[in-house]
């Protein structure tokens, strides 16, 4: 039989500890990063996540980057401002609802998207192999475990 790992709720608003991945800005305000200038905060009960742009913690627009190990899965759990998830790597599976359920969960492949709206409970994770996810919305953006 497999063991899964399943994550804690992923509580964003612990990314003041986590390195962020800014590169310099250019002499024109452009700014580049590279796959491997990515700085990556390792968790062992969830997720790894990068902070890409701005601060999640704060007010204001950020972009974060969660990679799922296989197996990993969040726990039901909401947030308070929409969020716009875009899948960068593997499939990406998705439910919704108080209750976790994996074998319910809709896949999402790479170049798939989803909106999580403000207040809907879900959940989300990996099954089989390594997911990487960018998430893009406004901040603070703490996630609640569902039945608070």
């Amino acid at each position: 039989m497999k063991r899964h790992r399943w994550a804690g709720v992923l509580l964003v608003t612990a990314a003041a500890w986590l390195p962020s991945s800014f590169a310099a800005e250019d002499a024109q305000g452009f700014i580049r990063l590279r796959p491997d200038e990515i700085v990556w905060q390792h968790n062992d009960e969830g997720p790894d996540i990068a902070v890409i742009a701005g601060d999640p913690q704060k007010e204001g627009f950020y972009i974060i980057r969660a990679r799922f190990a296989p197996g990993v899965m969040s726990r039901p759990h909401y947030h308070p401002h929409d969020r716009h998830v875009t899948v960068l790597k593997g499939t990406w599976y998705t439910g919704t609802g108080s209750k976790l359920d994996r074998d319910a969960t809709v896949p999402l492949p790479v170049g798939g998207y989803m909106m999580h709206p403000a207040g809907a409970v879900h959940y989300d994770g990996a099954k089989d192999e390594e997911v990487i996810v960018e998430i893009k919305g406004m901040g603070p953006a703490p996630s609640i475990p569902a039945g608070r």
